[in-house]
């Protein structure tokens, strides 16, 4: 079992900056892929970005790209997502995920974090 705590969401204007957490406990060995998803008002879960935890790969959203930055930390067993630039349409609840599959499927990560709010005003 997985355990998977995010935090860092807030209210932020447009062009500002958030940093998002995911702290992982558990049998963090077995899940070498570390996901955030956001899911905004009305709209389906969309993949953001993804890391592996050992080696360097990253994948982003070509929505996010240049903008958001995923990193990890193995000893603290965190994942962080900074966000600059913020838009609107960034606006959602996001997501972070374990899981060993394909990065951009949300369903092959087993497990879950409760999601943080995200909120861009102009």
């Amino acid at each position: 079992q997985v355990h998977l705590v995010e935090s860092g969401g807030g209210l932020v204007q447009a062009g500002g900056s958030l940093r998002l957490s995911c702290t992982a406990s558990g049998r963090t060995f077995s899940n070498s892929l570390m996901g955030w998803f956001r899911q905004a008002p009305g709209k389906e879960r969309e993949f953001v970005a993804a890391i592996r935890w050992s080696g360097s790969s990253t994948y982003y959203a070509d929505s996010v790209k240049g903008r958001f930055t995923i990193s990890r930390d193995n000893a603290k067993n965190t994942v962080y997502l900074q966000m600059n630039s913020l838009k609107l349409e960034d606006t959602a609840v996001y997501y972070c995920a374990a899981g060993e599959g394909y990065y951009r499927n949300q369903y092959e990560y087993p497990y879950w974090g409760q999601g943080t709010q995200v909120t861009v005003s102009s």
